[in-house]
């Protein structure tokens, strides 16, 4: 059984002090009479002027597992998952097996359960094998253990109009979503980071913001076409915002998402040549990052998504054409945001809640996280000390992985407790050493 925990002296949302009693997996009592309730036993934690959240949720992660052990692992990803405040992620579909049956699914939602970090919820790929060509398992995968509802090829577009418009009116049967990586094939093929003028200056073959532009103007159409709900995974350019803004305004059920990197990180960095700032979509101009700030700050980017893509160290320690596309991102998601956002007074705690739990959670239509902080909510808690402004080390986190684009930066935050449905499983900063039964 879970033991009950008190965490004293803690500011929900950034706000008043107050103590929080947890008990039987959930938040039992939220003031002054949270002390007096709690039963014999329970575990005290003096957390003076810190800030809780509600557990994060992270609608786009890569675990890597199964096939791609060699740069992370289920059990290594949710743990730096939970250090860095997360108590629910979904794992994309791209995996070998790809994830586009019930089996595989299912294997990951084990594999989640046996490591006991965060609650993990597997994506299902669109297309068999990720190929663009055949729907994949949909419904079995829905109807599955998995009870799979979020939907995405990501690391490839659903290019083919066709599909993607049986892939929405398919999903709507079970009120699943489809997750969409919004690139155009034809238009980046062999390339290399942002077109413009940074990538002409380096002789690097560029990936147009119209390329992503394009599909989103598409796929809004479809959705708003078949009644479907749509997700854009990590947009990134200010022509991208205008898009969603627009088909928001006409009532269409779009949703997007931004990343960290994408909010903090510009193509200036190619300039570098190190395969760390490589990603997909790639790093944009100041102007695009500015617009993506405004864009979630005022609602029309409904999520942050970490799109951690861990890699092994040779695919990054190599030049920059040979490199993978993709960033870690699970451990510096909230440090960025609150560098970005937070501290610069463009969003609240209860904005970021929002942000990184309460919508994230609503649309992969989770039943027990995103639920704030109340009495009777499952007791998904996130303790962040805002003060704390730490250099970012690769050697000293907790994913298997070291591309990390911040490595050297200073970064604000540190997470220092993390309880999922609970139970404690970040205490001081660092995963807990045991797990309650």
């Amino acid at each position: 059984m879970t033991s009950s925990h008190l965490l004293t002296g803690v500011r929900p949302y950034g706000e008043d002090p107050t103590d929080i009693l947890i008990a039987d997996g959930q938040i039992a009592a939220l003031g002054p009479e949270a002390a007096s309730q709690a039963p014999s036993g329970t575990q005290r934690h003096d957390l003076e002027g810190l800030v809780a959240l509600p557990g994060l949720v992270d609608l786009h992660t890569h675990l890597r597992e199964p096939g791609g052990e060699s740069a992370e692992t289920v059990f290594s990803g949710t743990r730096a998952a939970a250090v860095g405040g997360y108590t629910a992620v979904f794992a994309m579909a791209n995996t070998h097996p790809v994830q586009d049956n019930a089996g595989v699914v299912e294997q990951v939602l084990r594999l989640g359960r046996e490591a006991g970090w965060v609650d993990v919820h597997p994506v299902g790929a669109v297309s068999q094998g990720l190929e663009g060509k055949h729907l994949s398992e949909m419904g079995a995968m829905a109807h599955s253990a998995a009870r799979v509802r979020v939907f995405s090829d990501d690391g490839k577009c659903v290019s083919d109009p066709v599909l993607m418009r049986r892939a929405l009116e398919y999903v709507k049967a079970f009120d699943g979503v489809i997750a969409q990586h919004s690139q155009d094939p034809r238009l980046t093929e062999g390339s290399q980071m942002h077109e413009g003028a940074v990538s002409a200056e380096l002789g690097l073959r560029g990936w147009p913001a119209v390329a992503e532009e394009s599909i989103i103007a598409r796929d809004v159409l479809l959705a708003e076409h078949v009644g479907s709900r749509l997700h854009v995974c990590h947009l990134s350019t200010a022509g991208s915002v205008d898009l969603v803004r627009w088909a928001k305004g006409r009532g269409i059920q779009v949703t997007a998402e931004v990343t960290p990197h994408h909010l903090l990180l510009t193509d200036e960095l190619a300039r570098s040549y190190s395969p760390l700032y490589k990603v997909n979509p790639p790093l944009r101009t100041a102007e695009d990052v500015e617009a993506v700030r405004q864009a979630l700050a005022d609602g029309t980017i409904d999520v942050v998504g970490t799109d951690h893509a861990p890699h092994p160290l040779e695919s990054k320690d190599c030049e920059w054409q040979a490199g993978a596309f993709g960033m870690t991102g699970l451990e510096t998601a909230l440090p960025v945001l609150i560098e970005t956002m937070v501290s610069t007074g463009r969003m609240s705690w209860r904005d970021l809640a929002r942000a990184m739990s309460t919508v994230p959670a609503l649309i992969g239509r989770l039943r027990d996280q995103g639920q704030g902080l109340s009495v009777g909510a499952s007791a998904n808690i996130t303790v962040v000390d805002p003060s704390v402004r730490r250099l970012v080390d690769p050697r000293a986190q907790w994913t298997a992985s070291t591309n990390t684009p911040y490595a050297g930066m200073e970064l604000p935050g540190q997470v220092i407790a993390t309880f999922l449905h609970g139970r404690p499983t970040v205490l001081g900063g660092a995963p807990t050493a045991t797990q309650e039964d």
